[in-house]
């Protein structure tokens, strides 16, 4: 699919249009249709959350998303409280994320704090570190260390 390239006004005329088309083709595919920065600007989108993400993370994705399956969907305090006494090395990581993803939200497009919820939490795989242990009779054994990415997004609830 080739990239249209459109110009700032067109987008303005045609808002209600773009988002009706964008709304389309998000539910069709899950995902954005190639909209350039500017375009995307123009037409507000992303301006109704705070995100925040946080690449190589020294902890495996399988164990962070088990700490971010009990925050999902939940209002912002409950999320803290959840967060700060789940015994889990993500929990620590995850906290970070959720202050700045509150810090995006309030500061960059004034959402108001007591309706923020977790609208989205997941992590991804990322890279793996390989490490070798000794073994007996001179082998050796591979540990896998692995690492992950986390992206959190708070909404306004209506």
């Amino acid at each position: 699919m080739a990239k249209k390239k459109v110009a700032a006004e067109e987008i303005v005329d045609n808002t209600e249009e773009i988002k009706k088309e964008y709304g389309k083709a998000r539910r069709k595919f899950q995902k954005a249709p190639l909209l350039t920065k500017k375009e995307r600007k123009a037409l507000g989108i992303g301006r109704d959350e705070g995100r925040a993400s946080a690449k190589y993370l020294r902890v495996p994705a399988s164990k962070a998303k088990l700490v971010l399956d009990l925050i999902r969907g939940k209002g912002l305090e409950e999320a803290y409280g959840i967060v700060k006494f789940t015994p889990r090395a993500a929990s620590e990581y995850i906290m970070k994320l959720l202050e700045s993803a509150e810090a995006n939200a309030v500061n960059n497009f004034e959402l108001d704090k007591e309706k923020l919820y977790v609208a989205e939490a997941y992590a991804g795989q990322g890279t793996t570190l390989k490490r070798l242990m000794p073994n007996a009779r001179g082998s050796a054994s591979r540990i896998r260390k692995r690492t992950s990415h986390i992206t959190v997004v708070l909404k306004e609830r209506a």
